[in-house]
């Protein structure tokens, strides 16, 4: 599991302002063979009572290297992945990336 982002906790406060309950943090994605892949977080709300609850997860990402564009890179790279990862094994939850502006 790596560092938490710059604005992890600025995400999260965010998200919880809006409504969302935070149920993992970070959340899980379990792989084969015991491999673990780990989203910033995961978060769910009530949408109404007859449709049940609407699930995300988000990738916190804050872009601070020397090279921008390699932070891109990685964060396109992630958010691929942990998509792909996520419409296999957990299709309700949708993936969000979010960044400083």
């Amino acid at each position: 599991m790596s560092a938490r982002d710059y604005y992890h906790n600025t995400v999260k406060a965010a998200i919880q302002k809006d409504g969302w309950t935070i149920t993992h943090d970070p959340y899980r994605l379990k792989l084969a063979r015991g491999k673990n892949l780990f989203v910033d977080l995961g978060a769910e709300r009530l949408i109404a009572a007859e449709k049940g609850l609407e699930k995300i997860a988000i990738e916190v990402k804050s872009f601070r290297s020397a090279s921008e564009m390699k932070d891109l890179e990685q964060a396109l790279g992630q958010f691929v992945l942990y998509e792909h990862i996520l419409n296999r094994y957990e299709p309700e939850r949708k993936l969000y990336l979010a960044i400083p502006e």
